[in-house]
């Protein structure tokens, strides 16, 4: 046998690779789905969130416009 024979791999190595190597895809996709799903539901979280920070931006613009017209009455008296 010739050292570039000896060196080759046979074909129960190369499934053995394989299979790891596979395993170890499967691992990734599955921690990446994973971190999806967080991230899809800490996005939902934070959507609700600038939804009511938005309706309390628009409550203080409300507030903000009473005092102004009180004091615009005020000052005009």
């Amino acid at each position: 046998m010739s050292d570039d024979n000896a060196k080759k791999p046979n074909i129960d190595e190369r499934l053995d690779r394989l299979t790891d190597r596979h395993e170890a895809l499967t691992q990734t996709v599955e921690l990446i789905a994973a971190a999806q799903i967080k991230n899809e539901a800490d996005i939902g979280k934070l959507t609700a969130l600038m939804a009511e920070t938005g309706q309390f931006i628009n409550r203080l613009a409300h507030i903000a416009e009473a005092h102004e017209q009180r004091l615009d009455r005020l000052e005009g008296q």
